[in-house]
């Protein structure tokens, strides 16, 4: 498809903090720039802080994501950051599920074993085997996914039904869970948000002795064709990305079930949540503090309509 053919999003990122008290200083990391890859770019790009910082300056993370710090060193009892960007998408390819590797035969590609000479990508790719913040390694979780992980089946084809496991057996519900609930709990009540079913997925992914990593974006509010909402577009999205030697990385959206193609706008990505935070920091002061994040993601040349996270 030709360039000027390709899809073209207005997104808008806008976070606000009010204080109780004033803040004398604040620290914070944005992870708010789209990070360039093969299959998007940024035709614009700009962050908005109020009050101005006193300093900030861009960076790239460990995981190569673009990243913002800065610091606000004058009193304030707000604090507002608006990111806007225009995205340009073209389609994430994906190799038939049926003609991947084995799945056994993936695990044993990232387990270490005596005079193991790995490549550089399946060296990356073991970063994201382990326990992290806010994913967990366990039997009880390698149990759940064993049914979809039949001996010999492609690693694509059992990922998927893994995928397609969890989107019918766990309910999308935003008030069910904060950012802070374990991936257990996730696993017991089995209700919970964009971020609840990617780390629950990456955790039996990885307990399967597979590697995959947290995916942070947006999800298109509206699709261009349909006008019908997908689930989870209200706000920051998350998805999984499973690693498969030749083929790469492989994205996932438990949430829709389906594989992100032309509607997935990428931030960045991490071991999990905590890695790819659209905003973090420290501050002095502030007392009670209240936080609200409005995202709208919208087709170049559709009316924007904002929803509330």
């Amino acid at each position: 498809m030709k360039a000027s053919n390709l899809p073209q999003y207005r997104v808008e990122h806008h976070t606000a903090y009010r204080y109780s008290e004033p803040v004398t200083l604040s620290h914070q990391l944005l992870h708010l720039t789209p990070r360039p890859l093969r299959y998007q770019h940024s035709r614009a790009h700009e962050v908005t802080i109020t009050p101005a910082p006193t300093y900030s300056r861009e960076r790239i993370d460990p995981f190569g994501n673009p990243v913002t710090e800065i610091a606000i060193e004058s009193a304030h009892s707000t604090l507002e950051i608006v990111a806007r960007s225009t995205v340009v998408v073209s389609r994430r390819e994906a190799p038939d599920p049926h003609k991947t590797a084995a799945w056994e035969t993936v695990r044993e590609a990232l387990a270490y074993r005596a005079a193991w000479r790995p490549d550089p990508a399946v060296i990356e790719a073991t970063h994201f085997l382990f326990e992290s913040p806010y994913v967990r390694v366990k039997r009880d979780l390698r149990a759940y996914a064993s049914d979809c992980f039949k001996p010999g089946l492609p690693v694509l084809e059992a990922a998927r039904a893994l995928m397609g496991k969890i989107h019918a057996e766990f309910k999308f519900d935003s008030g069910a869970t904060t950012v802070t609930t374990p991936v257990m709990k996730f696993f017991e009540q089995r209700r919970g948000v964009c971020q609840d079913f990617t780390h629950f997925m990456i955790s039996c992914l990885r307990s399967t002795g597979l590697a995959a990593r947290y995916v942070s974006g947006y999800l298109v509010t509206r699709s261009a064709a349909s006008r019908q909402r997908r689930v989870g577009a209200e706000a920051s999205h998350a998805w999984v990305a499973l690693f498969v030697p030749v083929s790469g990385w492989i994205e996932l959206d438990p949430t829709n079930n389906v594989l992100p193609a032309w509607e997935h706008i990428t931030i960045g990505w991490g071991r999990d949540f905590s890695d790819i935070t659209p905003l973090r920091g420290v501050i002095n002061g502030g007392g009670e503090q209240t936080l609200t994040v409005k995202v709208t993601a919208v087709p170049n040349d559709s009316v924007s309509t904002t929803a509330t996270e």
